[in-house]
């Protein structure tokens, strides 16, 4: 029902601008008038003196930008979180039901069609009553005096001081809202100051505006509430604590029924119709309020973790940390991320599968896209949160990042040397006798400085023994092998080749943000140094996309609630190493799943790739692999301090003797990998054939000078 007086502004034209300045006038005489009366007393006093500064109070209120929820999507569209510090949603008049507009102009102010932006005998009560009273006991406001309230409410954010000024009713507030009021008539429509109206207002539970309020106490939408619904809502604007359905449903019904009933003196419905609604149930079907990473799914609340902590370093965001903080909090962004949802899924049942949130251990996976860099699925074992069995520390990525810091990664490593290696002439025919024992031979590190020749470098088995070639000591993860090489190739050409990688640098275990670089030590090549699951992931992307590496990407756009889009971090993809030296690299790899340590880990039904790795101790177990589509790091690593075995105990249910990376970190892999490439063809690796292996009996086993090689 549209009632005849209900025009905005824009149709009233220029008599009825005329008409609401010459209230205004009236009403500043009347106001000294009343205020002059002897029964006011002292309050009189400073009423007069705010009313004789009238005229020198700014009539141009600035509305604020409105704090909105933001929301963060996974690349299938499916919310992952919604973030906010106050829960709101800005939707236009068009979008919100007919019937809770007439309720809530009804029960706040049943004129507000018809005055100016101050209802004169509606003020000129309260203030006779308030007078009588000393004091505040009557309000008076319009709408378009209740919406400036909200505004020095909203500008006051969380300062609990500042919002008990802009809520404090005083004489001499009451007049500064008045002058703001007839300023915003004359620039506004009445359907516009209803509309920011309604969307600034406080509903209570921490629902800010008819949306969010909609959504909490009927998880419906704002342009979907039914006429009690709607009137439920509109009666909770008075008090949103006393009248909360949630706590207190009779007293909320009474509230409830006493906007019906002033609808019906208003002609918005019909008594049939009121009594109807009075007649319906509360209906609640409340959403709580949720927010914040851990609101999302298990495995999601990691990624979105991390999705926060790009967002808060990316300067496109804001200038300053605080910038892009507010930014996060109230911006209403629209956030859509690289996660696919179905490989989420399967990587998040494949940690959870093997390794259970109360054992001892803690598993973790990413999965990335080669030649892109985006973030396909980031999960791990226990789930997010403060509790028992809980973490709030995402292993899969480094301490700058929300994680902590990293892993040993053992033999994953070994690929890097290999690819320095094939990158300074070595082939993949190279042997070395490669005996159970051997010392770390000589090395000179990137700043000139040289390493002794030291013992120490050993199997992990006395029957693995050489001589071997790179092919074979890669598939057997061979450590006499890989150190010899690791001199072969210049440890600092190993070390130049991690940075190309991504592996350049580690966050110190602390909180001061600062990195370290890698530590050029001659183990090295066996995995001694920590990194995590995104960035081994990163490293084994870049041998199926041929020696492309690409900057891991979380982000896909974020747009404004305007629908103005912001800059995200791109791919930032560079050539590590030739695609000859990739591509030997992923042949080798391809062996090491095939009939090597990675066997257990290797996908039947397409063609994959891969590395275990094992750290001394057996502290920590990898497997690190990839397809075309896909590439990924899973990890099993103890979490008590300091770290024990992972041998001897029960993963999943299933107790463990020995923990390696292909029989416990691997199976984690090939479950999420396989879950992820559901239903996906089968592209095939690229690979360049195996040289002819040769004939160990009849080629020189020494190895070449080390001192010769350059760094």
């Amino acid at each position: 029902m549209t009632r005849p007086h209900q025009r905005s502004r824009s149709r009233l034209g220029k008599a009825g601008l005329c008409i609401r300045l010459l209230g205004a006038s009236v009403l500043a005489g009347a106001l000294v008038a009343v205020l002059a009366l002897p029964l006011v007393g002292a309050v009189g006093y400073g009423a007069k003196s705010a009313a004789g500064s009238f005229d020198q109070l700014p009539d141009s209120l600035t509305a604020p930008v409105l704090a909105q929820a933001s929301t963060l999507y996974d690349a299938g569209g499916g919310v992952i979180a919604r973030v906010y510090a106050r829960d709101r949603t800005v939707v236009p008049l068009a979008r919100i039901a007919r019937v809770m507009r007439h309720a809530i102009v009804d029960i706040e102010d049943n004129r507000f069609y018809q005055h100016g932006a101050v209802d004169l005998k509606g003020t000129l009560r309260a203030l006779a009553t308030n007078a009588g009273s000393g004091g505040v006991a009557q309000g008076g406001s319009t709408l378009t005096q209740q919406y400036v309230k909200n505004v020095f409410v909203e500008e006051a954010g969380d300062d609990q001081a500042k919002v008990l000024t802009a809520q404090r009713q005083t004489l001499g507030r009451k007049i500064q809202e008045m002058k703001y009021a007839i300023g915003l008539e004359e620039r506004m429509s009445k359907d516009q100051i209803l509309e920011d109206y309604l969307n600034i207002t406080f509903f209570g539970e921490q629902a800010y505006g008819i949306e969010a309020a909609a959504e909490r106490y009927f998880s419906v939408q704002a342009a979907d509430l039914t006429l009690p619904q709607a009137a439920l809502l509109a009666g909770l604007v008075q008090s949103p604590s006393r009248y909360d359905p949630l706590r207190d449903p009779d007293t909320a019904k009474e509230r409830r029924d006493t906007v019906l009933d002033t609808m019906v003196e208003n002609h918005s419905i019909t008594a049939a119709q009121a009594a109807a609604a009075k007649a319906a149930p509360l209906g609640l079907d409340a959403s709580p309020p949720r927010q914040g990473c851990i609101t999302a799914g298990t495995g999601e609340a990691f990624f979105c973790d991390y999705v926060k902590h790009v967002f808060l370093a990316n300067k496109a965001f804001g200038a300053t940390a605080e910038a892009r903080q507010a930014l996060w909090d109230t911006g209403g962004l629209q956030i859509h991320t690289t996660l696919d949802p179905t490989a989420q899924a399967s990587a998040q049942s494949a940690v959870t599968s093997h390794v259970y949130a109360t054992d001892q251990a803690a598993a973790a996976i990413t999965l990335v896209q080669p030649g892109t860099g985006k973030i396909i699925a980031m999960a791990q074992s226990r789930p997010y949160g403060p509790g028992d069995h809980e973490t709030e520390l995402n292993l899969n990525v480094d301490r700058l990042m929300g994680g902590g810091s990293g892993f040993q990664t053992g033999s994953t490593f070994k690929p890097v040397t290999a690819a320095a290696a094939l990158e300074n002439g070595i082939g993949m025919d190279q042997v070395y006798p490669a005996p159970y024992q051997d010392d770390y031979p000589a090395m000179q590190t990137c700043d000139g400085s040289t390493l002794p020749q030291v013992p120490g470098d050993q199997n992990d088995s006395p029957d693995l023994v050489g001589p071997f070639d790179m092919p074979t000591a890669m598939a057997q993860s061979v450590n006499t092998y890989f150190v010899p090489l690791e001199a072969d190739a210049g440890l600092c050409n190993v070390v130049r080749m991690a940075r190309r990688l991504g592996l350049g640098s580690q966050a110190l275990p602390d909180a001061s943000g600062r990195l370290k670089p890698v530590d050029q030590v001659q183990s090295l090549t066996l995995g001694t140094n920590n990194f995590t699951p995104l960035q081994m992931a990163d490293v084994y992307a870049t041998f199926a996309a041929h020696g492309n590496y690409c900057a891991p990407v979380a982000l896909t756009s974020v747009t404004t609630p305007a629908g103005a889009s912001l800059p995200v971090p791109g791919a930032s993809c560079t050539s590590a190493m030739s695609s000859d030296t990739a591509d030997a690299i992923t042949t080798m790899l391809h062996g090491v799943v095939q009939d090597g340590t990675g066997a257990p880990a290797g996908l039947s039904d397409r063609d994959d790739a891969g590395k275990t790795g094992t750290t001394d101790g057996h502290r920590q177990v990898w497997f690190t692999g990839f397809t075309a589509q896909l590439a990924g790091a899973a990890v099993v690593s103890d979490t008590k301090a300091p770290l024990e075995s992972l041998n001897n105990r029960s993963y999943g249910g299933v107790y463990v003797t020995d923990a390696f990376g292909g029989t416990l970190a691997g199976p984690i892999w090939k479950q999420a990998i396989s879950g992820a490439l559901s239903g996906q063809p089968d592209i095939g690796l690229a690979s360049v054939p195996l040289p002819t292996p040769p004939d160990p009996s009849a080629t020189d086993t020494t190895p070449p000078d080390p001192t010769a090689t350059t760094p």
